[in-house]
């Protein structure tokens, strides 16, 4: 039951959208920045800001994740974004661990107005996206970022499965023995090989 306000609230006053991150800005640093604290997320939620992309964090605060569906080259791609202060260029291993699986996506330190963050993208089919698609919590840790939990919701897994869907269909796979044998019995073919000599002739030569 207590769930029912929550996701009222959720629908009338999302997550901050992206813009406000980049408003507030993160400043270059000369040397690594410390570590933060794990993020409270108790009433926090996935609101889709659009059909082909989430965001994460509590109702009217700025977002703490996002989960985005793309096509490039007509190839889906799943973005995923930490909104944690990130050093320039930095590059780091963000562990997505819950639903029975554990997996490590590769982010790299993304600028978008004045501030820098986490990010990373991989083709929508990739297995590390697996943890998204179960029905429990999954915590999502970058070093120096937190460990983020990331709160239970069908909304992810339907858009990792709905991303997934876009991949064009795939080319049929030949089968050069199948050809090659309809060849070999196809009507009005001679075979020019000797057949092999029976019981009978073989014991009289």
């Amino acid at each position: 039951m207590a769930l029912v306000p929550i996701a009222m609230l959720a629908a009338c006053n999302p997550p901050a959208a992206d813009h406000y991150v980049a408003r507030v800005g993160v400043s270059e640093r000369d040397a690594p920045s410390p570590p933060i604290d794990t993020p409270d997320t108790k009433g926090a939620v996935w609101a889709a800001v659009s059909a082909n992309r989430l965001l994460y964090g509590k109702p009217g605060q700025p977002p703490l994740f996002a989960l985005e569906c793309r096509v490039e080259s007509g190839q889906p791609l799943l973005t995923y974004t930490r909104f944690a202060a990130a050093d320039a260029r930095a590059k780091a291993v963000l562990a997505l661990i819950g639903n029975g699986h554990v997996n490590r996506l590769k982010v790299d330190a993304t600028r978008k107005g004045e501030a820098w963050f986490w990010q990373g993208s991989d083709a929508a089919w990739s297995p590390d996206f697996e943890g998204f698609t179960g029905g429990r919590q999954v915590e999502a840790t970058v070093p120096g970022a937190g460990s983020l939990i990331l709160n239970p919701s069908p909304l992810p897994g339907e858009l990792v499965t709905r991303c997934r869907s876009l991949a064009p269909p795939a080319a049929p796979a030949s089968a050069p023995g199948a050809v090659d044998g309809a060849l070999q019995n196809r009507p009005g073919t001679i075979d020019t090989a000797e057949p092999p000599l029976s019981l009978e002739q073989s014991e009289t030569e």
